[in-house]
């Protein structure tokens, strides 16, 4: 029965002759029953030649609409005319009349329905019933434009619900496309976050590490203790750069971010503390200082000022020279948290970092100022009179929710 239902509705022009080959045996033999009975109108030739007509029409209904319907106009003016009198095939009119009306232009759907609202009383007209009182005609003329109405009306309905449903199927692949584009964008946004975590965290780290490495391989003879401890350093910073490295590459890893969460915890401001005591072993002399009262913030907040520091100081180390000191500051706002990184060393070109950043891969001052910007806040960055660079930040505190 599947098959068959799926043929049927694969090839209707089928489904349409076949009850147009119906209709025609019909009108046959109603044509031979009611050949020489007092007061019809039309020989058998001329009455089987309209019915060929009018079920072709039934047959290439829903192929050729328009034309079906100007064929079946003239099909009744040709009876008309000839005085053929109506038959079983012509009710091959209501079935053209719904059919234009459902899925033909707007012009012949109106033809139609002009055409349905006068066709029982042109019939009447000039077929009239000879036993019938004038009141009893135009009865039978209403009656008779009943069906060819109510045609019409189911007609125009199915058109409306097609028109309505293929409205919804567009709103839907619509939809879909923006839930895609959206997704490419919600992608775009994470991979650009990891590139700028990735870059912080190898940036700074393997940094130390070098510096480290260099510095204890310069010691190892001379100073044993002071190369073991830089190996230490070398070490735990190696270890923290892994961890960091685990908890943004799970996060690629399909549904494991969400269903375990991250591997360790994101880098807050406490963690300043510890930061510049790596810089401080590694060489760097930095001054830090923490006004206000410290207390809890947003993690989005805390994670920025983390790494705003972490570059500022990898910078630092970086282009500052041998001799380069800095300073860290931390204020604690009322509605906001400050920051406040210098040094005074020889330093990069300004453009550098706002070109391609200070490892020369478009992750400077460019990363600062994304990051900020994501929580809402303001970057100040450029050279310090006298030498040195100066980094400032205002990360504007959010109430938790």
């Amino acid at each position: 029965m599947q098959r068959l239902y799926d043929f049927l509705r694969h090839h209707p022009t089928w489904v349409d002759a076949f009850w147009a080959v119906v209709l025609l045996g019909v009108s046959g033999l109603s044509a031979v029953n009611l050949d020489g009975v007092p007061g019809r109108h039309g020989t058998i030739p001329l009455v089987m030649a309209v019915s060929v007509v009018l079920c072709a029409v039934v047959a290439l209904r829903r192929r050729f609409p328009e034309p079906m319907l100007l064929l079946a106009l003239l099909t009744g003016l040709a009876q008309l005319v000839l005085d053929v009198e109506t038959t079983v095939a012509d009710f091959a009119m209501l079935v053209i009349t719904y059919t234009v009306a459902a899925v033909g232009v707007r012009w012949a759907s109106r033809l139609a329905l002009a055409v349905s609202l006068c066709a029982a009383t042109v019939a009447q007209i000039r077929w009239p019933d000879p036993h019938s009182s004038f009141a009893g005609q135009i009865a039978i003329a209403v009656f008779q434009t009943v069906p060819f109405a109510l045609a019409w009306v189911l007609g125009d309905s199915m058109r409306t619900r097609r028109a309505y449903f293929a409205q919804l199927e567009e709103r839907a692949a619509r939809l879909e496309k923006e839930r895609e584009a959206q997704a490419k964008v919600a992608v775009a946004a994470e991979r650009a976050r990891i590139a700028r975590e990735l870059h912080d965290v190898v940036a700074h780290n393997v940094s130390v590490m070098v510096v480290q490495a260099d510095g204890a391989a310069y010691v190892m003879d001379a100073a044993p203790d002071q190369a073991r401890k830089a190996l230490e350093t070398i070490s735990s910073t190696g270890r923290q750069a892994l961890a960091e490295m685990r908890r943004l590459l799970g996060v690629l890893r399909t549904g494991e971010h969400q269903e375990t969460g991250e591997y360790v915890p994101q880098p807050d401001v406490e963690q300043i503390d510890d930061l510049v005591e790596q810089c401080r072993s590694s060489g760097l002399p930095v001054d830090f200082k923490v006004e206000g009262t410290p207390r809890p913030l947003p993690t989005g907040v805390e994670l920025t000022a983390y790494r705003i520091v972490q570059e500022a100081l990898t910078n630092t180390r970086k282009h500052g020279g041998p001799n380069a000191g800095a300073s860290v500051r931390l204020v604690y706002f009322d509605d906001g948290l400050g920051l406040l990184v210098e040094d005074d060393g020889k330093g990069a070109p300004h453009e550098l970092y706002e070109e391609g950043g200070a490892d020369g891969q478009g992750h400077g001052l460019i990363g600062m100022r994304e990051r900020v910007g994501m929580v809402g806040g303001t970057l100040d960055a450029g050279p310090r009179p006298g030498g040195g660079f100066r980094i400032s930040a205002l990360l504007p505190l959010k109430p938790a929710h």
